[in-house]
């Protein structure tokens, strides 16, 4: 079907229906003609010729989506969601590729989605860190997700990960409890100072003394979990309630419990981090945890990327964002049983606090 035979049905010239179809501006076009074009597009199944538009506009409709991990991950697939969200309602489409880590391959990828004219790149890390654009994005509107970077005028969005560190120990210590550990990742990486950090800060706003608090450090899946649980719930003063690192964490603390004939929530409470749907519900009890934002992590960087596009020039100073995300709540955390001796202790004026 092409623009003639709309233009044929409708009683009227080519460059009208163009003019209508394409909404273009300041042209005078009396309303009844402009519903009688649109509605024999509609009955005729009328589609644009994309490939043309673009030869017009200089816009291909396209964006592309750079990860390293980001496709191949089973709950960071939310950040594509959410950017295909955004780029669908600006009538375009998202081009996705996975570099693995591997920087022949990132190269060889920026180059077919350039070669490709896409209007703008979304740049994603799997793991909250800091990062270095590639020089071929020189130029390009491009928004960075889940990652930061030094230069002002680059756009990015991360979780707020002290936030989260503060919404896990509100949720232990609204609960009751006063002895409360957290295993972090031993990994020098943001997400471990930012939890770390806004756990402490929550902590001492309940007034939880410096014995009571606990932060080792430990590898970041069920096996570190496992011997970093072991050390704190053998000790004659064991935690009554665990904040973990990532949900992969938690896993290991599980099988130490069980191990030690601890009931969760009953004789101990857990909390996690990321809200991997196939561990925290697959755990049982289920897992309460911080849900890592990647959904709108993605609407937001999508959102600033049109932006840039449609404005056609690049921030001098790019808005960034950090980004709280929601408290899963299972059934890991109840109140301390009566032989842990939760005692008394003041509750402070702001619960939520600001990270």
């Amino acid at each position: 079907m092409t623009i003639k035979q709309v233009a044929a049905a409708a009683g009227v010239s080519i460059t009208t229906v163009s003019h209508v179809l394409n909404d273009v501006p300041g042209k005078r076009i009396h309303p009844e003609t402009r519903e009688r074009v649109l509605a024999e597009a509609a009955r005729l199944g009328y589609a644009p010729n994309i490939l043309a538009q673009s030869l017009r506009t200089q816009r291909s409709h396209t964006i592309g989506l750079i990860g390293d991990e980001i496709a191949t991950t089973p709950f960071a697939g939310k950040i594509i969601l959410g950017a295909q969200d955004v780029a669908t309602g600006h009538d375009s489409v998202v081009f996705v590729v996975n570099t693995g880590y591997e920087r022949a391959v990132e190269e060889r990828e920026i180059d077919a989605l350039l070669r490709r004219q896409v209007d703008g790149i979304l740049y994603a890390a799997m793991y909250h860190r800091p990062v270095e654009l590639p020089a071929k994005l020189a130029g390009v509107p491009t928004v960075l997700i889940n990652a930061s970077c030094a230069d002002p005028a680059v756009a990015w969005a991360v979780p707020d990960e002290a936030a989260g560190g503060e919404d896990a120990a509100e949720v232990l210590l609204a609960a009751g409890h006063r002895r409360v550990a957290f295993i972090n990742d031993i990994d020098d990486i943001p997400a471990a100072f930012g939890r770390e950090e806004g756990f402490r800060r929550r902590a001492a706003a309940w007034g939880l003394k410096q014995g009571d608090l606990q932060v080792i450090a430990a590898d970041a899946d069920p096996e570190g979990g496992y011997q970093a649980a072991r050390r704190l719930l053998e000790d004659s003063d064991r935690p009554t309630g665990i904040f973990c690192f990532n949900d992969r964490l938690a896993m290991g603390v599980y099988r130490a419990a069980a191990e030690l004939h601890l009931r969760i929530p009953q004789d101990l409470s857990i909390v996690g981090f990321d809200n991997q749907d196939f561990i925290a519900d697959g755990l049982y009890p289920g897992l309460t945890t911080i849900e890592l934002p990647h959904y709108d992590m993605g609407v937001w960087a999508a959102e600033q990327l049109f932006h840039q596009i449609s404005t056609g020039r690049a921030p001098t100073a790019a808005p960034t964002k950090r980004i709280r995300g929601p408290v899963i709540h299972r059934h890991s955390v109840a109140p301390p049983s009566r032989d842990s001796g939760p005692g008394e202790w003041h509750q402070p004026a702001d619960r939520r606090g600001n990270a």
